[in-house]
């Protein structure tokens, strides 16, 4: 007797190894696969201008990276306390402007060239339902008052004309990974949750049907929500996975876009980093030398057999 139903997903027809270079970007899911592809040994950069919800703005992103046009003075606006830009999440306001414009202005340079270079594109959506400020879409609303806003539901055509200039232009040439995020906008309200996913998902399905040779589905929404189907798998907001349904989904993801011999160095890479994180008290003891010499050899034998490979240094514990 079954008492779940699984999803099982074949593998791609393209798989990625440790010389791929990757760019997530979307929602929490974004940041997710990206740690655990990064623990894993593959270069990838994610979320430049931190984590982002609705096609809108993550296809602005994108284009924005792709222009390299420097953040000025007028992109940020004031409470009075502290200077916040619409485009990028709290994490880069600030007391001072000239701080808040030299971060941004740091994370799009290195969020440009890891665009520029990636092999593989992973966009994660979160919702339609967008916030709209004299007349332009916001990525975050950095809790300023609601009157200021207007929120509405991009149709499945909107989203999809907003990444189809992007697939012919920036994106041409590169693997795309779209996803929907598993993740639960209750705050939407629940038929409206359902509704925005709903066209987010024959959105995506629209541009996979288009660029046949480019766009790919990776079904992470499915996996939460019809494969394991169950609270236990939920974290204790009853909304974000739990760390056992994040580790099943990267089992998922990973069987599905890895050959045996990358996934034999996503587990070398692992057992490297845990290494690495190994807390030394007496960095002279005889002991302790032993141990950094080994873990010296097992770096050079990894990246011997996995060109490629990114491993964390010492500086990084």
């Amino acid at each position: 007797m079954k008492f779940r139903t699984e999803l099982d997903i074949a593998p791609y027809d393209w798989q990625i190894d440790h010389t791929t270079r990757i760019f997530s970007i979307g929602s929490c899911f974004a940041d997710n696969v990206a740690a655990r592809l990064s623990g894993g040994g593959f270069r990838v950069e994610a979320n430049p201008f931190g984590v982002m919800f609705n096609p809108a703005s993550v296809a602005a992103t994108i284009e924005r990276l792709a222009s390299g046009k420097p953040f000025c003075e007028s992109d940020f606006c004031t409470d009075g306390t502290r200077y916040f830009c619409y485009s990028l999440h709290g994490s880069f306001s600030s007391t001072s402007l000239a701080e808040s414009l030299a971060k941004a202005n740091r994370a799009l340079v290195v969020g440009a060239e890891a665009l520029a270079s990636a092999d593989l594109v992973i966009i994660t959506l979160g919702t339609a339902w967008i916030y709209e400020r004299e007349g332009r879409v916001v990525a975050n609303c950095h809790k300023q008052p609601a009157a200021q806003f207007t929120r509405r539901k991009l149709s499945v055509a909107e989203v999809v004309e907003h990444f189809a200039p992007l697939m012919s232009g920036v994106l041409r040439g590169k693997r795309i990974l779209f996803t929907v995020s598993p993740v639960r906008h209750l705050k939407d309200g629940f038929a409206e949750n359902s509704l925005s996913k709903a066209t987010l998902r024959v959105a995506i399905d629209e541009l996979c049907r288009r660029y046949p040779d480019s766009c790919h589905y990776f079904p992470a929404y499915e996996l939460l929500n019809d494969d394991l189907r169950d609270y236990r798998y939920y974290a204790d907001d009853m909304v974000h996975p739990s760390s056992v349904a994040v580790e099943y989904v990267w089992r998922k993801f990973s069987a599905a876009t890895m050959d045996a011999e990358t996934l034999e160095g996503v587990a070398a890479a692992e057992r490297y980093g845990r290494m690495v994180a190994h807390r030394i008290t007496d960095p002279t003891s005889p002991d302790t030398l032993r141990f950094l010499e080994h873990r010296y050899q097992e770096r050079e034998k990894l990246l011997l057999r996995w060109p490629g490979m990114s491993l964390p240094s010492d500086e990084e514990k």
